[in-house]
């Protein structure tokens, strides 16, 4: 099931706490993506960084509506849960944090 991002706190670093519309919170630590860089090495500017939002039609947070993550990895790495099976079959998945 597909759980959209209702609320989300910048705490630091490239860490960010993120509430989920079934009450689920957790936090995602973006510096693994940061240090691969490719579409997401804007997000190393901290300014940049700070100033994401929710996008409200797809529950996913967004920078500048040009970078975003998709809501089932900010789930499954804010919560431990494992990802959807359709993500891991496509070989698109990976462990949840912790896992």
């Amino acid at each position: 099931m597909l759980h959209d991002v209702v609320q989300a706190t910048y705490l630091g670093g490239y860490r960010i706490e993120v509430v989920f519309d079934n009450g689920r919170r957790g936090v995602v630590d973006f510096s693994d993506r940061v240090k691969r860089g490719g579409a997401y090495s804007r997000l190393r500017d901290p300014e940049f960084f700070k100033a994401f939002h929710i996008h409200e039609e797809l529950g996913v947070l967004t920078w500048a509506d040009e970078i975003d993550v998709a809501p089932e990895t900010l789930y499954s790495e804010a919560t431990g849960e494992p990802l959807p099976a359709w993500m891991d079959d496509a070989g698109e998945g990976a462990k949840a944090v912790g896992s």
